[in-house]
């Protein structure tokens, strides 16, 4: 297995080449949407989970963890929601095959349901950090206001250069009047000299320690009551968005159990928790200040998932009801009219063939 692992790590772009290749070829193996043919659902339910694999053998490298770009956990929570999304397809189709349309939504709750709690249990983990990608990618940039609230109010080391435009104070001089531009001007020459007087050898250790030795956090891990008494009410909003987007393919689906899938109540409630959890997370992000001064933002990773969430709304056009009653159409007339178009009528009779195909899949247009 080490041998495997170091093989990845060392040949990660061929890795990733053939693992796109191999997924591609997925779409085009014969009886890919019938509902009696389990063969090629497997195929790329195992092609998907040795991708998972691969990813978390590439992450968890030295080199990566070093960085800081993943947190090590004892259980690895982005992996095992990578693995269960790629069987919950195969499960829905074996369901669909020996128990019938009707029962597979036992199955697919069941799936949904173990997704719920890993997420959650992510979610408690990371320190009620958003989640990235539903959890398959680790959340481990850290928050602006986080640096700007350790400096703001405290002194600043001797030598540390301060912006033009912060008011903060050289261990209790103002820099703006004549006494503190001396005292500051005092301390960076004391810091000059002290490493013009270093040893070069002394020097280069200090460098080497700081490349070897990782940077120890600066904060602890929030919790669910750091959250609520920092940030407030907008703290609460926060997390009932994030717990929402989490818990809205369960509740989506055990609606679909209960009422059918084709009808227009599962639907309107899942586009409704969504528009509730966007709407919370957006309202928290343009408050500036939640009530006790607290900024509140978000990193670029965070904006980015965001504005994906977002892009998740197109989704709802391909669920039933709305598909058979509205999309349906559209891609057929499309497709009639560009039919006598030479390899263009070709290409788009494929496209919508295979989209239609898709949309036969609940896991395929489950957007979670």
């Amino acid at each position: 297995m080490e041998a495997y692992k170091r093989w990845v790590r060392t040949n990660k772009d061929y890795v990733h080449s053939l693992e796109s290749l191999a997924n591609g070829l997925t779409w085009l193996l014969p009886e890919r949407f019938s509902a009696s043919e389990i063969g090629p659902e497997a195929v790329t339910a195992i092609l998907g989970v040795i991708t998972a694999i691969n990813e978390h053998i590439i992450d968890t490298s030295p080199v990566q963890m070093h960085a800081g770009s993943l947190e090590p956990h004892s259980f690895p929570y982005s992996l095992c929601i990578s693995a269960i999304k790629d069987l919950e397809t195969l499960v829905e189709v074996a369901a669909e095959h020996y128990y019938g349309e009707e029962k597979k939504w036992n199955f697919i709750a069941i799936t949904e349901a173990i997704k719920v709690v890993v997420r959650l249990a992510l979610f408690r983990n990371n320190g009620y950090k958003m989640l990235l990608h539903g959890g398959e990618t680790p959340n481990t940039e850290q928050h602006s206001n986080l640096s700007s609230q350790h400096t703001t109010g405290s002194s600043s080391k001797p030598g540390s250069h301060q912006g033009p435009g912060n008011l903060q104070y050289i261990n209790g001089w103002n820099p703006w009047n004549l006494e503190g531009r001396a005292l500051a001007a005092l301390n960076r020459f004391g810091e000059n000299a002290r490493m013009v007087s270093d040893p070069v050898w002394l020097g280069r250790a200090r460098h080497q320690h700081a490349i070897m030795e990782p940077i120890s956090p600066l904060t602890r891990r929030r919790t669910l009551s750091s959250i609520l008494s920092e940030r407030g009410f907008h703290g609460a909003l926060f997390v009932m968005g994030e717990v929402l987007f989490i818990t809205r393919p369960l509740i989506y689906v055990l609606f679909i159990r209960k009422y059918g899938i084709r009808s227009w109540i599962p639907w309107f409630l899942s586009l409704a928790v969504d528009f509730i959890g966007i709407g919370l997370l957006t309202q928290v992000t343009k408050s500036r200040h939640d009530g006790k001064g607290q900024q509140l933002s978000l990193t670029d990773s965070e904006k980015d998932e965001l504005k994906r969430r977002k892009l998740l709304w197109a989704l709802y056009l391909m669920r039933d009801p709305f598909f058979n009653k509205y999309t349906r159409q559209r891609l057929e007339s499309t497709e009639k009219v560009l039919e006598p178009v030479p390899i263009i009528g070709l290409i788009t009779a494929k496209i919508v063939e295979l989209v239609t195909g898709a949309q036969t899949r609940y896991t395929y247009m489950s957007g979670s």
